[in-house]
């Protein structure tokens, strides 16, 4: 038998490593490691699913938000902090806002326009810290931010100001500014040319935590910190008719550590705690 030519022996030499890398990285390699994470680490390998009453209701290491039909919040339910991922918590859309602390100028939506506007961050912070506060009977009062719950940021001109984040007919946030009248924002207008000035106001340090108000890298995060679970503990003990110290007892019975005793920061997972609440 004549020796085959050297081309046809390289192809052939190409489609043997081909079917042999396929068979050891794309059949073996995956068998044998989800054989070893389902014998060795089962309930997270399924997705650490968590069960009540014999039923699937959540994921451990997955947020979801506790609300009714029409996005309000449960009262007798501790809630998660905010999600950037798709409608909430998508593990398919895992995400941040890709907003930072710059943006603070909002785009107001115009009257009678399909152009819904846009919130800047620093008005999503406002008007959640605002939401939270009436929620839980505290101040939702922050720095930057207007009592109606959006961003206080003025762009100043040489002879005016305007409050831009404060739609018409809308009170500014200030009435002057080094002499300059402070005005209302009118939707469609372009103030970009004017300097951004933010204005601090006088709200101390606030009430409602920054992981109340702000969403995490991935948008899943399930948990959030034992600041935030105690300043729902009072609304859910009244709402449950429980009292506040066995909440209160739930909470730290739910809260890690630092991993290790030095990353990170104790969190309170949140469907956990629901569920524990539920069972007590």
């Amino acid at each position: 038998m004549e020796r085959l030519p050297s081309w046809l022996r390289q192809h052939l030499a190409a489609i043997r490593a081909v079917v042999v890398l396929t068979v050891l990285l794309g059949v073996i390699y995956p068998l044998v490691t989800t054989g070893v994470a389902q014998a060795l680490f089962n309930g997270k390998a399924n997705g650490s699913i968590v069960q009540a009453g014999g039923k699937d209701v959540g994921s451990a290491i997955i947020g979801q938000n506790f609300t009714d039909k029409d996005g309000n919040p449960v009262k007798k339910y501790f809630q998660s902090r905010p999600s950037a991922a798709g409608d909430g918590y998508d593990p398919t859309s895992t995400s941040a806002s890709n907003l930072g602390p710059e943006d603070i100028v909002d785009t107001l939506p115009v009257p009678g326009a399909k152009d819904e506007g846009k919130q800047s961050l620093l008005t999503q912070v406002c008007a959640r810290s605002k939401a939270i506060g009436e929620l839980e009977g505290v101040s939702g009062a922050r720095p930057y931010c207007t009592p109606d719950g959006v961003g206080a940021v003025l762009k100043v001109f040489p002879d005016h100001a305007v409050s831009v984040n404060q739609a018409c007919p809308a009170t500014p946030v200030v009435a002057t500014y080094q002499g300059l009248k402070v005005e209302c924002g009118k939707p469609g207008e372009d103030y970009a040319a004017g300097r951004t000035v933010p204005v601090r106001g006088d709200a101390g340090a606030p009430a409602v935590p920054a992981d109340a108000v702000t969403a995490s890298g991935s948008g899943l995060d399930p948990h959030i910190s034992p600041a935030y679970a105690e300043l729902q503990a009072p609304r859910v003990a009244k709402e449950r008719g429980i009292a506040l110290d066995k909440v209160e007892q739930l909470i730290e019975a739910n809260t890690t550590g630092r991993t290790f005793g030095f990353m990170g920061e104790p969190a309170v997972n949140v469907l956990e705690l629901n569920l524990a609440l539920d069972k007590a």
